[in-house]
């Protein structure tokens, strides 16, 4: 037997993938310290947001008996949320974009 450790289920897919990309051409490239950085702050402050809303939904929900008000309370928090996660996400594309422009 070989002194290689067996490798795991996830170790086995991400050589599976790093070579489908490099089948297509595709190069993975390390993010920055200043990209990592970038990525911790826009989810930190998805998180703030996130946080912020809820609070206020919460608040919100508390004073609300009709049943219908507190649905659309409901599908505004939702949408927030959404909403949220998309600028998050929008950023953290960015920041990555910008360092294969490098």
């Amino acid at each position: 037997m070989s002194d290689v450790p067996p490798r795991s289920a996830v170790e086995l897919a991400m050589e599976k993938l790093a070579r489908q990309d490099a089948e297509a051409g595709i190069k993975s490239q390390a993010l920055t310290a200043q990209q990592k950085q970038g990525i911790a702050e826009a989810r930190r402050n998805y998180e703030a947001k996130v946080a912020e809303c809820r609070i206020l939904h919460t608040s919100k929900l508390v004073e609300v008996t009709d049943p219908n008000t507190h649905a659309e309370l409901e599908a505004n928090f939702r949408r927030e949320l959404e909403r949220f996660a998309t600028d998050r996400d929008r950023k953290i594309d960015m920041i990555r974009r910008q360092g294969d422009k490098m």
